[in-house]
């Protein structure tokens, strides 16, 4: 909302020396986000005068059209003489009155004005358009052309208010009201302690039975509609300069004068309007809801197919504009025909969401949608209709008739009860009854009571529901700078959870293993599943839509991790990153077979358990993974000797690193599942209450998913469920003890069918070699059709035993290992390798 000062100070009797700085402090320390003062004017350096045109040469000879004039400046030059000037525009004519400025002057941007030979001629000065005075956009971008009663020679930095100071405020989603001059003009006074001038204090004519028809079919929808109609206007009349200048310094063109005045209200109290052309107009305005396929051409050009949803107004013959967003372009008012001569002013207010959604839907923004969804004081509607009636008969010499059309659906005044010291209690300082009752009344409320008031919210002040509400308006108006620095004092007993602390873990082992974090947004397109190769009946597959997504291209919640990093290993790969490990630890999201309404859980209190869990019921399950990608080198070349590229088996070492900080054993085994590839894919899982279940996968990714994606060759990925590792944990993670005998280490080496898992084998070594194993490692694989004979491979461990009361004896470290391989040669087919 772009704030002139100089209108400001019509309804605020501001100090003059207060510049728009000193404004802009003030409102800032209230809540409200001025984010720029604009200086108009502020190299502007006359003399800049009003001029006649006397005479105009045409110059030939050029590229293009040059004209030589003179034009009389009055006493503006020293001499009284006509000024000679060269021009090259074409829109005035001899006897026009226009901007002149002399040598000497300086225009914004710091262009100096002195005399000058051009096109065989000395041109003394410059005749102005709005582009070079910085007016703003007129729509014609010509030479300004001025009504004939202005005297040549006449200031025109001050008749066309050159000089001024605009705040530029951005108007957050509940302060709809300062979309207006009148609401910026209340917090000025309030932040000044100074009386308002209302605008909206009109004395406005009761309604009454002889204004235009109107029928209102959807209460809901429209709950105030109030109809004027102004006959008799001069089609000539164009709006004075006062006003144009108002509007382009709001950031407004100036159209037409019956526009104009409708956007001057809007801006002045916040109620958008829209006038009728009433010799367009067939028959009763109605409001109602649209039937789905309707057609409405709006004044934009573009014609629209309606949704059942939509609300319009309408005549007669069907819609004539979408209410709430724009008119239609069958009800325009023309000025250029010269035939609008009578018009009915439409002042209504309408449901704030469903012109929020028409406003989306038909990708329509409008200064009015902009205000009617933020909320538009439902009683300024009559009082912004009595001003543009005067308006347009003041400037256009019309004729208010005596018909006054206003259809109301009653409703109540909205009361919030509010103990006294509630501010207090938010804020954490003693106001006090009386500055509380204050400060609200300074906003508009009326208040009643003691120890617990009852508040009547003002009109204009829609989000004004609840206690919290009135206390954060107490404590802004105080000045959030006034509040004391306190630390809060949490109960002992709330610290993080088991959840939570696992979480933290999980990313610190990750991040020590070499691994980078990349935090995603958890937002998906379904077209993905598609691209990970994942079949059609996969849970995965099973989304929670958004209502209203960031992005029509991601309208989901993710159900895997993956995406999300994997595009952060292509964002990072196509910036010259070739070798990457990027891990991420979020929350996947699932839908429910049935969802439950979700509660609104208190704020003056913990939430109980019974509140929380109905909460989580109205929820998406929403597990925990962790999941890693890696690409391109896993350790570096140099001097220390050859690098080592990334591969499957590091997708499944960070599993593992994720599995020890629950305690867990995960059981690897050969797997296969969507985006790995059928030969490079390991199923991870744990075992819970005795039964198996799979956690996730990890491995390297299969080429058509690389491919799809656009990834580097041999990409790998891991993903599992922390919860059911969580789930499987047998407790508390056990620091690690150092004992102080000493370990035995014997290594074997079988040789197996190359087709037996190596993880088969190791589960049948730990169980053989029972209690005294402390770790197994496998060290060595190797094929050799000679030596082992064709389709077999061997696998050299490294077993190491140990004892927590006594040391070892070779005897008992060779039975145990014996032990361990006669197992593993029963359950796997396993002999040792000569």
């Amino acid at each position: 909302m772009r704030v002139p000062l100089s209108w400001l100070r019509e309804y605020v009797d501001l100090p003059a020396t207060e510049t728009g700085r000193d404004v802009q402090e003030k409102l800032i320390s209230v809540g409200l986000e001025v984010e720029t003062v604009e200086q108009l004017g502020a190299d502007l350096k006359g003399p800049l005068v009003v001029g006649q045109v006397l005479t105009i040469e045409e110059l030939e000879g050029f590229k293009k059209p040059i004209r030589f004039c003179t034009v009389d400046v009055g006493h503006a030059n020293g001499t009284g003489e006509p000024q000679e000037i060269v021009c090259g525009a074409r829109n005035f004519s001899v006897g026009d009155k226009v901007v002149v400025v002399l040598p000497g002057a300086v225009l914004p941007g710091g262009f100096a004005i002195s005399a000058r030979k051009t096109y065989g001629k000395v041109s003394h000065g410059m005749i102005c358009s709005t582009d070079e005075l910085g007016m703003g956009d007129d729509g014609t971008h010509g030479i300004i052309v001025l009504p004939p009663e202005h005297e040549a020679g006449t200031d025109a930095i001050e008749l066309l208010e050159l000089v001024d100071e605009v705040l530029d405020i951005a108007v957050t989603p509940d302060r709809g009201y300062c979309l207006s001059l009148r609401g910026v003009a209340r917090e000025t006074a309030i932040a000044y302690g100074l009386p308002l001038r209302d605008p909206a204090l009109l004395d406005v004519p009761a309604p009454n039975a002889y204004g235009y028809p109107v029928q209102v079919s959807d209460p809901l929808g429209c709950d105030r509609f109030t109809a004027r109609t102004v006959t008799g206007l001069d089609p000539e009349s164009r709006s004075p300069i006062w006003l144009q200048r108002r509007l382009q310094k709001a950031g407004m063109r100036p159209i037409s004068l019956a526009v104009d005045v409708t956007n001057y209200v809007m801006l002045e109290l916040g109620q958008p309007l829209h006038a009728y052309d009433r010799s367009r107009v067939q028959g009763t305005i109605g409001v109602r809801r649209a039937e789905a396929g309707e057609k409405l051409t709006t004044l934009d050009g573009v014609t629209r197919t309606l949704d059942a949803e939509d609300l319009v107004i309408t005549d007669d013959r069907g819609p004539i504009g979408l209410a709430g967003v724009m008119g239609g372009a069958n009800t325009e008012i023309d000025e250029a025909d010269g035939t609008s001569t009578e018009v009915v002013v439409e002042a209504a207010h309408f449901d704030a969401i469903s012109i929020a959604r028409s406003a989306r839907r038909h990708k329509l923004s409008s200064e009015a949608a902009r205000r009617f969804e933020r909320g538009v004081d439902p009683q300024a509607a009559a009082a912004a209709a009595q001003r543009t009636v005067d308006l347009l008969v003041l400037l256009a010499g019309g004729t208010a008739e005596a018909g006054v059309t206003e259809v109301v659906a009653p409703t109540a005044p909205r009361t919030v009860t509010i103990p006294a010291n509630h501010p207090d209690k938010v804020a954490g300082m003693d106001y006090g009854r009386e500055t509380v009752v204050r400060r609200l009344q300074e906003i508009g409320c009326d208040v009643y009571g003691q120890d617990e008031l009852i508040v009547t919210v003002p009109s204009w002040r829609p989000d004004l529901t609840d206690p919290n509400d009135l206390a954060e308006e107490v404590i802004r108006l105080e000045g959030y700078e006034n509040l004391p620095s306190t630390l809060p004092k949490p109960p002992a007993g709330r610290g993080q959870t088991h959840r939570q602390r696992l979480h933290r873990r999980v990313g610190r082992a990750l991040a020590g293993a070499g691994y980078v974090e990349a935090l995603n947004y958890p937002f998906i397109g379904e077209q993905v599943f598609d691209q990970l190769g994942l079949a059609s009946d996969d849970p995965k597959r099973r989304v929670v839509r958004l209502v209203n997504p960031l992005s029509d291209e991601e309208p989901a919640l993710r159900t895997t991790l993956l995406p999300g990093l994997l595009g952060a290993l292509r964002r990072n790969d196509g910036r010259g990153s070739h070798d990457l490990a990027l891990f991420e630890t979020g929350l996947v999201f699932h839908p429910r077979a049935e969802l439950k309404a979700a509660v609104r859980l208190p704020v003056d209190r913990r939430p109980t358990d019974e509140e929380v869990g109905s909460l989580t019921e109205a929820l998406p399950v929403q597990p925990r993974h962790a999941a890693v990608v890696l690409t391109g080198a896993r350790e570096q070349a140099g001097w220390w000797g050859k690098g080592r590229p990334a591969d499957w088996a590091d997708a499944v070492e960070a599993a593992r690193i994720a599995a020890r900080e629950t305690g867990t054993e995960l059981l690897v085994q050969k797997g296969q599942y969507g985006p790995w590839h059928p030969g490079r894919c390991a199923e991870l899982a744990v075992v819970v209450d005795g039964t198996e279940q799979v956690v996730g996968y990890a491995g390297e990714l299969h080429p058509r998913v690389l491919k799809a994606l656009g990834l580097p060759a041999r990409t790998c990925a891991m993903e599992l469920n922390l919860d059911m590792l969580e789930e499987a944990s047998a407790g508390p993670v056990k620091s690690p003890r150092i004992s102080t005998f000493p370990v035995a280490t014997q290594d074997v080496a079988l040789v197996v069918d190359k087709f037996v898992p190596h993880a088969e084998v190791e589960a049948a070594l730990r169980e053989g070699a029972g209690e005294l194993l402390e770790s197994i490692r496998l060290f060595d694989v190797y094929e050799n059709a000679e030596q082992l004979g064709e389709g077999s491979k061997s696998l050299a461990y490294a077993l190491r035993f140990r004892a927590e009361d006594r040391t070892l004896t070779v005897d008992e470290a060779s039975a145990a290992r014996d032990a361990a391989v006669a197992l593993a040669g029963e359950r796997t087919g396993a002999v040792l390798r000569g």
